[in-house]
């Protein structure tokens, strides 16, 4: 998804030089970052293209300081680096292939030293990090940057690409029955599009863009404007799209142009995730930002007084523009952003980065637990951030998050014997118990953690758990610690039967 933003941000027909197309995909992988992995990527790209700037061409000496400034940005992006991930496989690579140039050296050569070496030092990734090793796996941000590496290989070498093109979604028969002639357009428009600026209907140079996002808020709301060249991008949902659109035709012709019902999608059930938040609140202090899946989960944090909760969690990491787009919504001078995924921080960071209309910081919540038990006893009424945060920071201390899913493959891990199909329980990378069950799972996670010494046992249930399965376990746990409040909650998350929260 990162790369996939970088080549979507390429408009063939406006570049001059290689510098500019590295700039456009930069800035594409920048907004489009999607976790850890994409973040480093999209750093990695960012270097790369710092050291083309301004090169109409390059030759090898050129292409090789720049991949070596991509080293430098991918390991400032992170605040701790970690060896044994895509950093050390780029890393490792980078600087075998600048060993290895010489007089005699080729583009072709150059990337054949690159993506060679780039395999060897992913073999070694366990070596170095021992949850790989023990896992028996080698790091998948690094196997991904190989696919990249060796689509750039290909590329030089001038091999045509034999695969088959990726097969376009059907487009979804729209159910009309949904809006009749009695419904009311509650949701409005979906209006998105893409606008070339034209020189005969406005100077370029000194075209107001503040004022053109200005009015696009003032006719909608949720919008989101980028500009790149005479090129503008815009989201905006509003009531009349004709307005919008007559509006942005004093300055320039559309090149794209999607305009959507909104009640209709709302009433498939399909509004997407940005649409679902409470209504725009009055100016305030602090506002909130948390990251979950799972309608359930999402329900709680609303009620506990998050203004906007991003899709995302497990295998469904945000973009930095998802994040973008949430600061935008809130009208606060502080926004605290809850990753609740340490695989979402980095994406949290970067969009903070990114946005200058208030104040973010980032709580580094790595579970859905975590979050759940900083924002449950968040109390900004002090109004010293830095209190607040160090506060939220001793909260998540305190907080063990377990988890319950089925295992996908065999392995040994921290002395269990896993077994495909069964069900295993867990804390971050550790193995606590292989079951048959879901339930019998829970209970020997709680057994191992020794539940009976903490007040509340939270239980997230999965959207896959049935009620007669989740009263059994609420059942059997509360007869096991008697001392210990045993709450349960429709989570609805994928992935985890249960997530267990020990506070």
């Amino acid at each position: 998804m990162t790369i996939d933003s970088g080549a979507q941000a390429i408009h063939s027909d406006e570049y001059a030089d290689l510098g500019a197309v590295a700039q456009a995909v930069a800035k594409g992988m920048l907004l489009g970052a999607r976790g850890n992995s994409g973040v480093i990527l999209s750093r990695i790209f960012s270097g790369i293209a710092r050291g083309l700037q301004g090169s109409r061409t390059c030759d090898l000496k050129t292409l090789c300081h720049a991949f070596e400034l991509g080293v430098d940005e991918a390991y400032r992006a992170v605040s701790v680096p970690v060896e044994g991930t895509i950093l050390t496989v780029y890393k490792d690579a980078v600087r075998y292939a600048a060993e290895k140039l010489s007089g005699s050296s080729s583009a072709q050569s150059y990337f054949y030293d690159f993506t060679q070496e780039l395999k060897r030092s992913l073999d070694r990734t366990p070596e170095l990090l021992a949850v790989l090793k023990e896992s028996g796996v080698v790091d998948s941000g690094g196997a991904g940057f190989i696919y990249i590496a060796e689509g750039m290989r290909r590329a030089v070498e001038g091999e045509a690409f034999e695969g088959e093109e990726e097969p376009q979604a059907a487009q979804k028969a729209v159910d009309v029955s949904l809006f009749t002639e009695d419904s009311v357009l509650d949701f409005g428009y979906c209006t998105e599009f893409l606008l070339r600026l034209q020189r005969a209907k406005t100077d370029i140079d000194s075209f107001d863009f503040p004022a053109f996002i200005d009015y696009l808020n003032s006719v909608g709301e949720s919008v989101v404007a980028f500009r790149d060249g005479s090129i503008v991008k815009a989201h905006v949902h509003t009531m009349h799209p004709g307005q919008v659109l007559e509006y942005c035709q004093n300055y320039g012709e559309f090149l794209t142009l999607k305009i959507e019902n909104m009640t209709l999608q709302h009433n498939e059930s399909e509004v997407e995730n940005r649409f679902s938040a409470p209504a725009p609140k009055p100016h305030k202090r602090y506002g909130i930002v948390s990251v979950a899946a799972g309608d359930g989960i999402k329900t709680t944090f609303y009620s506990l007084g998050v203004d906007w909760v991003i899709e995302g969690g497990q295998s469904m990491n945000p973009s930095a523009e998802d994040f973008v787009r949430a600061f935008r919504e809130i009208n606060a001078d502080t926004i605290l952003v809850f990753p609740n995924n340490g695989n979402v921080i980095l994406t949290a960071k970067q969009a903070a980065e990114l946005y200058d209309k208030a104040e973010i910081r980032i709580i580094p919540t790595k579970t859905v637990g975590e979050g759940y038990a900083a924002i449950s006893m968040l109390d900004t009424s002090s109004g010293d951030t830095e209190q607040i945060i160090a506060e939220q920071r001793e909260i998540i201390e305190s907080v063990v998050t377990g988890a319950v899913s089925k295992a996908s493959r065999n392995a040994t891990m921290n002395g269990v014997n896993v077994v495909l199909g069964d069900y295993i329980s867990f804390v971050g990378d550790d193995v606590y118990a292989d079951e048959k069950t879901a339930n019998a799972a829970a209970v020997a996670l709680a057994d191992k953690l020794g539940a009976g010494d903490y007040d509340i046992m939270l239980i997230l249930c999965g959207r896959d758990t049935a009620d007669g399965q989740r009263q059994a376990l609420e059942a059997e746990l509360k007869q096991r610690f008697r001392r210990t409040e045993v709450i349960l909650i429709d989570g609805g998350q994928p992935i985890y039967d249960y997530i267990i929260v020990f506070e």
